[in-house]
């Protein structure tokens, strides 16, 4: 996740937002899968103060996709323990289920994400 700087500080201290909905990187790879049909990259991204997940354009089962398989499962653990610590991953599976964008070459599915009143416990300045 280069370009993007996150401090996981708070993941183990209860700060999830809500504890019943939890996401593993298996839960979010069938959540592209469901939705799309493909196997999509994923990656967070912080916009004038905001963060975003976005769905990417390129996706594993394309010959040219620049990770392996074991490769993007733990990329997208790794998404996914940044959504639950945030307490975002309500807000992921409301918005992939409602949207009617996919993404297409050049352009990803941006969805944000609320982090709260904690936000600046998450984010460092550059």
């Amino acid at each position: 996740m280069s370009g993007f700087n996150l401090t996981m500080q708070g993941e183990n201290r209860g700060y999830a937002g809500d504890a019943t909905s939890t996401m593993t990187g298996d839960d979010l790879h069938q959540l592209l899968l469901t939705k799309w049909g493909r196997s999509y990259d994923v990656q967070l991204r912080r916009v004038q103060g905001k963060v975003f997940l976005q769905v990417m354009w390129k996706y594993l089962e394309q010959a040219s996709f620049p990770m392996t398989e074991a490769e993007y499962l733990a990329h997208l653990e790794e998404i996914a323990g940044y959504l639950n610590a945030w307490g975002g991953v309500a807000q992921v599976e409301s918005y992939v289920e409602q949207t009617k964008e996919r993404p297409r070459l050049g352009k990803a599915v941006s969805i944000p994400i609320d982090l709260g009143e904690r936000a600046s416990e998450w984010m460092l300045e550059q």
